[in-house]
């Protein structure tokens, strides 16, 4: 009941073409001899295959988190401080803007 129920494995089988030789030989026999296959290209060559690769892997992927998050907060942070000394500084130009219409109002 708890057990996983894993899928068949895939029986596919590449089929390999070999070209013929150039110049095909007389005696009419050809001999297959098998080719190697190449290690696949790609995104399964990044798979690890040990558990030191894994654990590696896995802080890789932790540390680039870390290091995108502390550049979003540090972001976060810039405009927050920017918003806060440009408020400072709208009410100290307003504050001077008042005091000088008073004082030409006065005089």
């Amino acid at each position: 009941m708890l057990k996983p129920k894993y899928p068949a494995p895939d029986t596919y089988t590449p089929v390999t073409v070999h070209p013929a030789p150039f110049p095909v030989p007389a005696t009419g026999q050809q001999e297959n001899a098998p080719v190697p296959v190449a290690a696949p290209a790609g995104l399964a060559a990044l798979a690890p295959k040990t558990p030191g690769a894994a654990v590696a892997l896995a802080a890789g992927g932790v540390a680039g988190v870390l290091a995108l998050a502390s550049v979003a907060v540090s972001l976060l942070l810039a405009v927050a401080v920017t918003a806060v000394a440009l408020s400072i500084s709208a009410v100290v130009v307003l504050f001077l803007i008042r005091a000088l219409r008073q004082e030409f109002t006065n005089h």
